[in-house]
């Protein structure tokens, strides 16, 4: 006989079966290493896409909260200019009252001789002017030989004169402003340029 083992006799296939299962036991930590290797990864994807998520969502809850903080100062300040404008011309209208209080105090009086009439019209003219002042309204009433201002002037006519060329001679209609803007340019004639 050869000294072949049988395929079939268990007594020569256990070193084989021994050598495959050492085979498979050195190759067992090499797989359950690419295990961890392939989890680790994933896992970290997931935890990273966890926390991302979170950062969005804080993200857009920040970005409402924006919104609408600007929508609600938009809206307080469209309010206050609003009651601004109100209350300022209730102030301004409160500040009329008393002239009209005089004006009609003055027309009930049926026996006024004209030096009366006269004083109640200066002494009512004084309040409207006075009440025009305290509300910033001011007039433009330039002295002859002040400097022609566009700005705050418009000339009717151009005149010769005895002064410096370009520079008011008489205002026939005062102008007024209200807080450095124009509401009405004084009228005025200008000497001619030289």
């Amino acid at each position: 006989m050869s000294d072949q083992p049988h395929p079939f006799d268990p007594a020569a296939q256990a070193p084989a079966a021994h050598e495959q299962q050492q085979h498979a036991s050195q190759s067992a930590p090499a797989a359950n290493a690419g295990d961890a290797t392939l989890e680790d990864p994933l896992t970290q994807a997931l935890t990273d896409v966890a926390l991302l998520t979170a950062k969005v969502s804080e993200l857009q809850d920040q970005y409402l909260r924006g919104q609408a903080e600007v929508l609600n100062a938009r809206r307080r300040a469209d309010e206050e200019v609003s009651k601004a404008r109100k209350f300022a011309l209730e102030s301004f209208s409160e500040s009329l009252l008393p002239v009209i209080d005089s004006l009609e105090a003055g027309l009930a009086i049926k026996e006024a001789t004209p030096e009366q009439i006269k004083e109640g019209a200066e002494a009512t003219l004084r309040q409207l002017k006075s009440a025009l002042e305290r509300n910033k309204v001011i007039a433009i009433d330039p002295s002859p030989g002040t400097k022609f201002d566009p700005h705050q002037h418009q000339a009717i006519s151009v005149v010769s004169a005895d002064q410096a060329p370009n520079t008011v001679v008489g205002v026939l209609q005062k102008g007024y402003s209200i807080a450095d803007r124009i509401l009405r340019p004084a009228l005025v004639t200008v000497t001619a340029a030289a």
